[in-house]
């Protein structure tokens, strides 16, 4: 026998024997099934929870529950769509101030800040999420509101109230409380979430990348405009899609401000409420069976598929980019 066919024989002998299915490996995977299945079990529980609590509530007003503006608790009334357009109406108004600073903070950590100014100041973006939201709500309400009510509304309306079209956003008296003050409120929450994913995305893009275009000649916007951007859209889409999700579901913060009527109006400065809100003010006062606690468990219900959805968008968005 050759000495190459001696070796080959003899290495299987000289390798330890691996023990497979060991109780250790068999304990660990079924405890880590079990925590999958787990939540799978949790998030069912709570959707069917909602549904069924609330089924009374979409059986007798079918269709119209989702759309209607009505919310008599004497009367047995009850409808979605004043709370449904607050929720939409000030996340998104959050989502449009909120961005573009959380832009301009990721582009200066990333691009601009000094190297021992970069963690300070990303520090403190990142305690700005820690704050509770009642904290927010206190903040807003005893300094934004305020400020809204003697400053801002009332310089706004005496020279804008008077434009057509523009004039309707800013009409009624300045209370200070109402979807804009909500919605700035809101987007001050939103914004460290916003910033943190843009700034982390924003440094995964290659050096090399940044590094051929300002050896091109590219300006620092330039190479942001044209490199970062293009290289992270999908995950800063994807981030903001998160942030909103915070917006929508946001509960205590905004009802500090937002004014808790149930009416929609075109002003910006109008009161109105959130799901979060009414579920929030009402909940307490709902008897077990009730139909109003049945619509205040459909609201939950409602507002559970909406973040569902902008949650699932944004977690596929982000999981494209790292396919790609």
């Amino acid at each position: 026998m050759s000495q190459a066919a001696t070796l080959n024989a003899a290495a299987p002998s000289a390798r330890p024997a691996r023990r497979s299915g060991s109780l250790g490996d068999v304990i660990f995977a079924a405890a880590c099934r079990g925590a999958g299945i787990f939540v799978l079990l949790l998030l069912g529980a709570i959707i069917a929870g909602l549904f069924i609590g609330g089924w009374d509530a979409f059986r007798t007003f079918g269709p119209g529950f989702v759309t209607g503006t009505d919310w008599d608790p004497v009367q047995e009334v009850f409808g979605a769509g004043v709370s449904i357009y607050g929720t939409v109406v000030t996340a998104v108004l959050a989502l449009i101030m909120a961005v573009p600073v959380a832009f301009g903070i990721a582009f200066y950590l990333t691009e601009l800040a000094p190297a021992w100014l970069r963690r300070p100041v990303g520090t403190a973006v990142e305690l700005l999420a820690a704050v509770p939201s009642i904290i927010y709500g206190m903040w807003g309400f005893f300094l934004i509101v305020p400020f809204m009510a003697q400053t801002f509304q009332p310089f706004v309306i005496d020279n804008f109230g008077e434009i057509p079209v523009i004039g309707d956003l800013f009409a009624g008296p300045p209370f200070g409380t109402g979807i804009l003050t909500a919605a700035i409120i809101l987007a001050i929450m939103v914004l460290p979430f916003i910033a943190a994913v843009m700034r982390d995305v924003f440094n995964t893009v290659p050096p090399v990348f940044k590094e051929s275009a300002y050896g091109l000649g590219c300006t620092t916007w330039e190479v942001v405009r044209n490199v970062v951007l293009p290289y992270t859209r999908v995950s800063v889409v994807g981030g903001i899609m998160l942030g909103l999700g915070r917006a929508l579901g946001e509960t205590m913060a905004v009802t500090f401000v937002i004014g808790n009527a149930n009416r929609i109006s075109a002003s910006l400065f109008g009161p109105g409420n959130t799901i979060a809100s009414v579920v929030a003010l009402e909940f307490g006062e709902a008897t077990m069976g009730s139909l109003k606690l049945s619509a205040l468990l459909g609201l939950g219900f409602i507002l559970f598929v909406i973040s569902f959805i902008v949650l699932s968008l944004s977690r596929f968005m982000l999981r494209q980019r790292v396919q790609k």
